[in-house]
Protein backbone atom coordinates (compact mmCIF):
# COMPACT_ATOMS: atom_id res chain seq x y z
CA UNK A 1 0.00 0.00 0.00
CA UNK A 2 1.03 3.76 -0.57
CA UNK A 3 1.18 6.79 1.53
CA UNK A 4 1.77 9.40 -1.30
CA UNK A 5 0.55 13.28 -1.89
CA UNK A 6 -0.37 13.88 -5.64
CA UNK A 7 -0.57 17.33 -6.26
CA UNK A 8 -4.17 18.00 -7.92
CA UNK A 9 -6.20 20.50 -8.79
CA UNK A 10 -9.85 21.63 -7.00
CA UNK A 11 -11.67 19.83 -10.04
CA UNK A 12 -9.17 16.91 -9.91
CA UNK A 13 -11.53 14.64 -8.94
CA UNK A 14 -14.09 15.54 -11.30
CA UNK A 15 -11.91 16.03 -14.31
CA UNK A 16 -9.39 13.67 -14.32
CA UNK A 17 -6.06 12.16 -13.06
CA UNK A 18 -4.13 14.72 -14.82
CA UNK A 19 -0.82 13.99 -17.42
CA UNK A 20 -0.66 10.83 -18.89
CA UNK A 21 2.63 9.00 -20.69
CA UNK A 22 0.39 8.74 -23.62
CA UNK A 23 -0.40 5.68 -25.10
CA UNK A 24 2.09 2.82 -24.63
CA UNK A 25 4.45 1.33 -27.19
CA UNK A 26 3.16 -1.81 -29.64
CA UNK A 27 1.96 -3.97 -27.37
CA UNK A 28 3.70 -7.51 -26.92
CA UNK A 29 1.26 -9.86 -26.12
CA UNK A 30 1.94 -13.56 -26.57
CA UNK A 31 -1.38 -15.50 -28.15
CA UNK A 32 -0.40 -17.79 -25.79
CA UNK A 33 -1.93 -15.82 -22.70
CA UNK A 34 -4.93 -15.35 -24.54
CA UNK A 35 -6.90 -18.27 -22.97
CA UNK A 36 -5.98 -17.18 -19.52
CA UNK A 37 -6.66 -13.38 -20.63
CA UNK A 38 -10.28 -14.86 -21.19
CA UNK A 39 -11.01 -16.39 -18.13
CA UNK A 40 -9.34 -13.22 -16.55
CA UNK A 41 -11.83 -10.64 -18.33
CA UNK A 42 -14.55 -13.34 -17.35
CA UNK A 43 -13.64 -13.24 -13.66
CA UNK A 44 -13.32 -9.13 -13.51
CA UNK A 45 -16.83 -8.93 -15.30
CA UNK A 46 -18.82 -11.76 -13.22
CA UNK A 47 -16.21 -12.49 -10.30
CA UNK A 48 -15.70 -10.81 -6.75
CA UNK A 49 -11.62 -9.90 -5.93
CA UNK A 50 -10.12 -9.09 -2.96
CA UNK A 51 -6.62 -8.48 -1.68
CA UNK A 52 -5.37 -10.70 0.80
CA UNK A 53 -2.95 -11.68 3.42
CA UNK A 54 -3.01 -14.22 5.38
CA UNK A 55 -3.93 -13.65 9.05
CA UNK A 56 -1.90 -15.84 10.65
CA UNK A 57 1.65 -14.30 8.56
CA UNK A 58 2.74 -11.18 10.42
CA UNK A 59 6.22 -9.16 9.87
CA UNK A 60 7.53 -7.54 12.64
CA UNK A 61 10.70 -5.62 13.22
CA UNK A 62 11.76 -7.45 10.02
CA UNK A 63 10.96 -10.92 11.36
CA UNK A 64 8.60 -13.12 9.23
CA UNK A 65 6.14 -15.37 10.97
CA UNK A 66 5.13 -17.85 8.70
CA UNK A 67 1.17 -18.18 7.62
CA UNK A 68 0.27 -21.67 8.41
CA UNK A 69 -2.04 -23.83 6.52
CA UNK A 70 -5.11 -24.37 8.51
CA UNK A 71 -5.15 -20.90 9.62
CA UNK A 72 -5.17 -20.12 5.29
CA UNK A 73 -8.01 -22.79 5.30
CA UNK A 74 -10.09 -20.82 8.01
CA UNK A 75 -9.22 -17.54 6.44
CA UNK A 76 -10.14 -18.67 2.68
CA UNK A 77 -13.33 -20.73 4.20
CA UNK A 78 -14.31 -17.27 5.61
CA UNK A 79 -13.83 -15.24 2.49
CA UNK A 80 -15.20 -17.51 -0.07
CA UNK A 81 -18.85 -16.88 1.37
CA UNK A 82 -18.65 -13.17 -0.31
CA UNK A 83 -15.64 -13.41 -2.59
CA UNK A 84 -14.51 -15.65 -5.84
CA UNK A 85 -11.19 -14.27 -6.71
CA UNK A 86 -8.19 -13.63 -4.66
CA UNK A 87 -4.96 -11.32 -5.44
CA UNK A 88 -2.06 -12.37 -2.64
CA UNK A 89 1.04 -10.42 -2.10
CA UNK A 90 3.87 -13.28 -1.27
CA UNK A 91 4.47 -16.35 -2.68
CA UNK A 92 6.47 -18.10 -0.07
CA UNK A 93 6.39 -17.90 4.06
CA UNK A 94 3.61 -20.05 4.31
CA UNK A 95 1.29 -18.68 1.45
CA UNK A 96 2.28 -22.05 -0.87
CA UNK A 97 -0.65 -23.33 0.57
CA UNK A 98 -3.33 -20.69 -0.90
CA UNK A 99 -3.44 -22.00 -4.42
CA UNK A 100 -4.54 -25.45 -3.60
CA UNK A 101 -6.73 -24.30 -0.73
CA UNK A 102 -8.32 -21.99 -3.11
CA UNK A 103 -8.60 -24.50 -5.57
CA UNK A 104 -10.47 -26.77 -3.25
CA UNK A 105 -12.69 -24.32 -2.24
CA UNK A 106 -13.79 -23.67 -5.42
CA UNK A 107 -12.33 -20.29 -5.62
CA UNK A 108 -12.53 -18.63 -9.35
CA UNK A 109 -9.38 -16.43 -10.18
CA UNK A 110 -6.15 -16.48 -8.47
CA UNK A 111 -3.38 -13.24 -9.33
CA UNK A 112 0.03 -14.76 -7.02
CA UNK A 113 1.58 -11.35 -6.17
CA UNK A 114 5.64 -11.94 -5.95
CA UNK A 115 6.44 -9.47 -3.75
CA UNK A 116 10.25 -9.91 -4.20
CA UNK A 117 10.82 -11.23 -7.59
CA UNK A 118 14.38 -10.95 -7.80
CA UNK A 119 14.23 -13.81 -5.05
CA UNK A 120 14.61 -17.07 -6.93
CA UNK A 121 12.77 -19.03 -4.26
CA UNK A 122 9.80 -16.66 -4.39
CA UNK A 123 9.70 -17.09 -8.08
CA UNK A 124 10.26 -20.64 -8.21
CA UNK A 125 7.16 -21.12 -6.07
CA UNK A 126 5.03 -18.99 -7.72
CA UNK A 127 5.96 -20.00 -11.20
CA UNK A 128 5.18 -24.01 -9.67
CA UNK A 129 2.07 -22.84 -8.33
CA UNK A 130 0.97 -21.40 -11.90
CA UNK A 131 1.97 -24.41 -13.51
CA UNK A 132 0.26 -26.79 -11.28
CA UNK A 133 -3.29 -24.93 -11.16
CA UNK A 134 -3.30 -23.17 -14.60
CA UNK A 135 -7.30 -22.65 -14.79
CA UNK A 136 -7.43 -21.51 -11.12
CA UNK A 137 -3.97 -19.12 -11.35
CA UNK A 138 -5.44 -16.38 -13.93
CA UNK A 139 -1.99 -13.92 -13.43
CA UNK A 140 1.16 -13.26 -11.78
CA UNK A 141 2.51 -10.34 -10.42
CA UNK A 142 5.99 -9.53 -10.31
CA UNK A 143 6.73 -7.07 -7.29
CA UNK A 144 4.76 -4.63 -5.25
CA UNK A 145 5.51 -1.18 -5.88
CA UNK A 146 9.15 -1.51 -6.50
CA UNK A 147 9.17 1.01 -9.22
CA UNK A 148 7.56 3.59 -6.33
CA UNK A 149 9.75 2.57 -3.39
CA UNK A 150 12.81 2.44 -6.08
CA UNK A 151 13.98 -1.03 -5.62
CA UNK A 152 14.10 -1.61 -9.64
CA UNK A 153 13.48 0.39 -12.52
CA UNK A 154 11.61 0.01 -15.29
CA UNK A 155 13.98 -1.48 -17.57
CA UNK A 156 14.79 -4.37 -15.31
CA UNK A 157 11.97 -5.19 -14.49
CA UNK A 158 10.90 -5.34 -18.18
CA UNK A 159 13.66 -7.59 -18.54
CA UNK A 160 12.68 -9.36 -15.66
CA UNK A 161 8.88 -9.97 -17.26
CA UNK A 162 10.29 -10.87 -20.74
CA UNK A 163 12.29 -14.06 -18.43
CA UNK A 164 9.66 -15.23 -16.70
CA UNK A 165 7.00 -14.75 -19.73
CA UNK A 166 9.36 -17.38 -21.64
CA UNK A 167 9.23 -19.65 -18.50
CA UNK A 168 5.03 -19.05 -18.19
CA UNK A 169 4.27 -18.33 -21.93
CA UNK A 170 0.75 -19.15 -21.01
CA UNK A 171 0.42 -17.24 -17.83
CA UNK A 172 -0.82 -12.95 -17.66
CA UNK A 173 1.73 -11.25 -16.41
CA UNK A 174 1.59 -7.51 -14.25
CA UNK A 175 3.45 -5.65 -11.66
CA UNK A 176 1.97 -3.75 -9.06
CA UNK A 177 2.48 -0.64 -8.70
CA UNK A 178 0.32 3.07 -7.48
CA UNK A 179 -1.68 4.55 -10.59
CA UNK A 180 0.69 7.32 -11.10
CA UNK A 181 3.70 5.51 -12.03
CA UNK A 182 2.31 3.97 -14.90
CA UNK A 183 0.99 7.53 -15.84
CA UNK A 184 4.96 8.66 -16.52
CA UNK A 185 6.64 9.00 -19.56
CA UNK A 186 9.11 6.36 -18.47
CA UNK A 187 6.55 3.60 -18.28
CA UNK A 188 5.46 3.58 -21.63
CA UNK A 189 7.80 0.67 -22.76
CA UNK A 190 7.02 -1.31 -19.66
CA UNK A 191 3.26 -0.96 -19.96
CA UNK A 192 3.27 -2.67 -23.87
CA UNK A 193 5.11 -5.77 -21.53
CA UNK A 194 2.00 -5.98 -19.37
CA UNK A 195 -0.51 -8.28 -19.93
CA UNK A 196 -2.63 -6.09 -18.02
CA UNK A 197 -2.68 -3.49 -15.16
CA UNK A 198 -3.33 -3.61 -11.69
CA UNK A 199 -2.80 -0.51 -10.08
CA UNK A 200 -3.18 1.09 -6.33
CA UNK A 201 -5.88 4.21 -6.54
CA UNK A 202 -6.32 5.35 -2.83
CA UNK A 203 -8.46 8.66 -2.07
CA UNK A 204 -7.02 8.30 1.87
CA UNK A 205 -3.76 9.79 0.45
CA UNK A 206 -5.30 12.60 -1.46
CA UNK A 207 -5.16 16.44 0.42
CA UNK A 208 -8.72 16.80 -0.22
CA UNK A 209 -10.34 13.36 1.48
CA UNK A 210 -10.89 13.78 5.08
CA UNK A 211 -13.44 16.19 4.37
CA UNK A 212 -14.82 15.12 1.03
CA UNK A 213 -17.93 12.90 0.41
CA UNK A 214 -17.86 9.45 -0.30
CA UNK A 215 -18.94 10.24 -3.82
CA UNK A 216 -15.91 12.29 -4.57
CA UNK A 217 -13.45 9.97 -3.44
CA UNK A 218 -15.13 7.22 -5.32
CA UNK A 219 -15.59 9.18 -8.96
CA UNK A 220 -11.64 9.34 -8.48
CA UNK A 221 -11.00 6.31 -8.34
CA UNK A 222 -13.31 6.18 -11.75
CA UNK A 223 -11.71 9.11 -13.45
CA UNK A 224 -8.16 7.37 -12.62
CA UNK A 225 -9.31 4.59 -14.47
CA UNK A 226 -10.34 6.75 -17.70
CA UNK A 227 -7.19 7.63 -17.27
CA UNK A 228 -5.20 4.51 -17.26
CA UNK A 229 -7.61 2.51 -19.90
CA UNK A 230 -5.57 4.11 -23.09
CA UNK A 231 -2.48 3.28 -21.65
CA UNK A 232 -3.18 -0.66 -20.75
CA UNK A 233 -2.72 -3.92 -23.29
CA UNK A 234 -4.87 -5.48 -21.53
CA UNK A 235 -7.69 -4.76 -18.51
CA UNK A 236 -7.35 -2.73 -15.54
CA UNK A 237 -7.94 -4.48 -12.00
CA UNK A 238 -7.73 -1.73 -9.07
CA UNK A 239 -5.87 -4.25 -6.57
CA UNK A 240 -5.95 -1.05 -3.72
CA UNK A 241 -8.73 1.27 -3.24
CA UNK A 242 -10.30 1.74 0.19
CA UNK A 243 -10.92 3.17 3.34
CA UNK A 244 -9.80 1.87 6.78
CA UNK A 245 -12.63 1.73 9.24
CA UNK A 246 -10.58 3.04 12.20
CA UNK A 247 -9.35 5.14 13.87
CA UNK A 248 -12.13 7.49 14.72
CA UNK A 249 -10.20 10.83 15.10
CA UNK A 250 -9.26 10.76 11.55
CA UNK A 251 -13.03 10.20 10.52
CA UNK A 252 -12.33 7.04 9.63
CA UNK A 253 -15.15 4.18 10.51
CA UNK A 254 -17.44 1.52 9.68
CA UNK A 255 -19.77 3.62 8.25
CA UNK A 256 -17.47 5.12 5.96
CA UNK A 257 -15.36 2.38 5.06
CA UNK A 258 -18.94 1.02 3.55
CA UNK A 259 -20.37 4.13 1.78
CA UNK A 260 -17.23 4.23 0.04
CA UNK A 261 -17.91 0.90 -1.31
CA UNK A 262 -21.58 1.40 -2.18
CA UNK A 263 -20.38 4.68 -4.40
CA UNK A 264 -17.18 2.83 -5.81
CA UNK A 265 -20.05 -0.16 -6.82
CA UNK A 266 -22.86 1.94 -8.30
CA UNK A 267 -19.82 4.12 -10.49
CA UNK A 268 -17.52 1.67 -11.62
CA UNK A 269 -19.60 -2.14 -12.00
CA UNK A 270 -17.03 -4.80 -13.13
CA UNK A 271 -16.48 -5.50 -16.75
CA UNK A 272 -13.90 -7.56 -18.34
CA UNK A 273 -11.76 -4.91 -19.36
CA UNK A 274 -11.60 -2.98 -15.92
CA UNK A 275 -12.71 -3.90 -11.95
CA UNK A 276 -11.62 -2.95 -8.59
CA UNK A 277 -10.69 -5.69 -6.23
CA UNK A 278 -11.77 -4.93 -1.89
CA UNK A 279 -8.64 -3.92 -0.03
CA UNK A 280 -8.25 -5.97 2.16
CA UNK A 281 -9.55 -9.30 3.50
CA UNK A 282 -8.22 -8.83 7.30
CA UNK A 283 -7.61 -6.31 9.53
CA UNK A 284 -3.74 -6.58 10.33
CA UNK A 285 -2.56 -4.89 13.75
CA UNK A 286 0.91 -5.44 13.16
CA UNK A 287 0.53 -3.07 9.56
CA UNK A 288 0.64 -0.47 12.11
CA UNK A 289 3.96 -0.41 13.32
CA UNK A 290 5.28 -1.52 9.79
CA UNK A 291 7.78 1.43 7.51
CA UNK A 292 6.78 -0.73 4.70
CA UNK A 293 3.53 -0.65 5.09
CA UNK A 294 3.53 3.13 4.76
CA UNK A 295 6.40 3.82 2.05
CA UNK A 296 6.75 8.21 2.39
CA UNK A 297 5.07 8.87 5.21
CA UNK A 298 6.67 10.58 8.21
CA UNK A 299 8.45 7.94 10.81
CA UNK A 300 5.95 6.76 13.99
CA UNK A 301 3.10 4.40 14.15
CA UNK A 302 0.16 4.83 11.57
CA UNK A 303 -2.72 3.43 13.01
CA UNK A 304 -4.93 3.00 10.13
CA UNK A 305 -2.63 0.73 8.33
CA UNK A 306 -4.27 -2.08 10.94
CA UNK A 307 -8.12 -1.27 9.95
CA UNK A 308 -8.27 -1.62 6.29
CA UNK A 309 -10.02 -5.13 6.16
CA UNK A 310 -13.45 -5.69 5.29
CA UNK A 311 -13.28 -8.67 8.07
CA UNK A 312 -11.10 -7.77 11.33
CA UNK A 313 -8.67 -9.74 12.41
CA UNK A 314 -10.57 -12.58 14.47
CA UNK A 315 -12.73 -12.78 11.05
CA UNK A 316 -15.69 -11.65 12.05
CA UNK A 317 -17.40 -9.19 8.94
CA UNK A 318 -17.51 -5.41 9.24
CA UNK A 319 -20.24 -3.80 7.97
CA UNK A 320 -18.93 -3.35 4.69
CA UNK A 321 -18.81 -7.24 4.05
CA UNK A 322 -22.03 -7.51 5.55
CA UNK A 323 -23.51 -5.81 2.87
CA UNK A 324 -21.83 -8.05 -0.10
CA UNK A 325 -24.28 -10.81 -0.92
CA UNK A 326 -22.92 -14.14 -0.61
CA UNK A 327 -21.70 -16.29 -3.74
CA UNK A 328 -22.84 -19.37 -4.73
CA UNK A 329 -20.23 -21.72 -4.28
CA UNK A 330 -20.38 -24.66 -7.33
CA UNK A 331 -21.00 -28.33 -5.99
CA UNK A 332 -17.77 -30.66 -6.23
CA UNK A 333 -16.78 -31.94 -9.52
CA UNK A 334 -17.66 -28.71 -11.49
Amino acid sequence: MTRFIVIVLAAFAAAGAGPCAGAPAACHQDPATAPALARLREALAHGRFVAYQPTSLKVVNGQVTPADAASVRADLGVLRQRFDGLITYDAIHGTGSIPPIAASLKFRALIIGVWNPADEAELGAAIDSARRFPRLVAGVALGNEMLFSHRIDPVSLGALIARVHAQLPGTPLTSSEPFHIYQQPAASALLAQLDFLLVNVHPLFQPWFRDAPDSTAAQFVVNVLAELAPLACGPVLVKETGVPSAPASEGLSQQRQASFYRELRQRLPPTPARAFAYFAAFDAPWRAYDAIAAPGAAPGVHPEEAHWGLYDAERQPKLAARELPPLLVPPPGR
